[in-house]
């Protein structure tokens, strides 16, 4: 006779050691951990161009953005930007450098953003985007930027153009992704 499956159930509890509570299963005891979701993404370039998508899925559909999604398991950050570059732009992109570790605790992201530069100029839409482009700094269509980190990601590759070394950097100062930045300056 066949054994049967027992599903688990669980329930919010502190388990020892903890300060908090998580999903503890009643069987065994097992902690099921919620961790933050990590984003991984690049500021891509051409010469001196950036490449863009626009969202073709929620959130923020219709909206602009760097080529950037979550992480896959056993992935690396930098294989994980390589690959969303491919799904959203079916770009080729070599990584350059760690541009900004972002934190946006209200929705439990951590996001990594690379620099990096196009292999081939081959770009189109991939499944995820309604259309891409490459756009020269003063076209980029800064009101229609779906998310907070992309316009600190374009302000700080702004900042480092031309530097071969600097540290990466993190939120601006009092920043929580909550909130769209002013456009920049020209």
């Amino acid at each position: 006779m066949p054994s049967e499956r027992i599903e688990p159930s669980f329930r919010s509890a502190v388990p020892a050691g903890d300060d908090r509570e998580r999903l503890v299963c009643n069987a065994c005891g097992f902690v099921s951990y919620e961790n933050p979701k990590i984003v991984v993404g690049s500021v891509v370039t051409r010469g001196a161009q950036i490449l863009l998508c626009k969202r073709a899925i929620e959130p923020r559909k219709g909206f602009w953005t760097l080529p950037a999604g979550f992480l896959e398991l056993n992935e690396s950050p930098e294989d994980g930007a390589k690959r969303e570059a491919r799904e959203e732009a079916m770009a080729e992109i070599a990584i350059r450098a760690l541009l900004a570790v972002y934190a946006i605790p209200h929705i439990s992201q951590v996001q990594l953003m690379y620099l990096a530069r196009l292999i081939s100029d081959d770009v189109s839409a991939g499944p995820e985007s309604e259309a891409v482009g490459l756009y020269d700094w003063d076209d980029i269509p800064w009101s229609d930027l779906a998310f907070p980190s992309v316009h600190w990601a374009l302000n700080q590759f702004r900042e480092v153009a031309g530097r071969d070394e600097f540290p990466p950097f993190g939120n601006p100062p009092g920043a929580l992704g909550t909130r769209m930045p002013r456009m920049p300056s020209t």
